[in-house]
């Protein structure tokens, strides 16, 4: 597995895991990676610090992106229609990506407050101090996405990905 930072043609910049670099070109090739700010498909690697492996097998990372600063609240789930998309997907991935997903799937339902289809309204409570600092997940539009990136306030999108088989 390798991650990659990637930035869209906005100028978001997000990380992405991919099988090997091949696997990065043949889906940038075909326009098949997404900004996970706003969906653009117009999306090549940014510029990344190395991370070192020492002997005991700790990761060390040197010089931290900027994009890695503090966020305000947890990731966003993805829409119903980008949900039946990912469950496409999630069929055809390596079984070592979709236990790590549902790993983070349920450290993100663990440790944050579901705030359902409101989270774009809740981020910005928090992000201007309307609202306690906290996790939040939820769900939101492409628009709203948009939106919230605009006015600077953090957040992610995650492949949400779905139990069972």
């Amino acid at each position: 597995m390798i991650l990659y930072r990637l930035r869209c043609s906005k100028g978001h910049e997000f990380e992405s895991w991919f099988k090997d670099s091949k696997t990065y070109e043949r889906q940038e090739k075909k326009s098949l990676i997404g900004c996970a700010v706003c969906g653009n498909g117009k999306v090549e690697r940014a510029p990344m610090a190395p991370r070192l492996s020492k002997g005991s097998g700790k990761k060390v990372e040197v010089d931290k992106p900027a994009a890695e600063a503090p966020t305000a609240s947890a990731p966003a789930a993805p829409s119903p229609e980008q949900q039946q998309q990912m469950a496409a997907l999630a069929r055809h991935m390596p079984k070592e990506l979709r236990e790590a997903l549902l790993k983070v799937r349920a450290e993100v339902e663990k440790n944050c407050e579901h705030v359902g289809d409101k989270f774009a309204d809740e981020a910005r409570k928090i992000h201007y101090g309307e609202s306690d600092k906290r996790g939040i997940y939820g769900e939101t539009s492409e628009e709203e996405a948009e939106e919230l990136a605009e006015e600077g306030i953090e957040f992610g999108r995650l492949p949400w990905i779905p139990r069972g088989n």
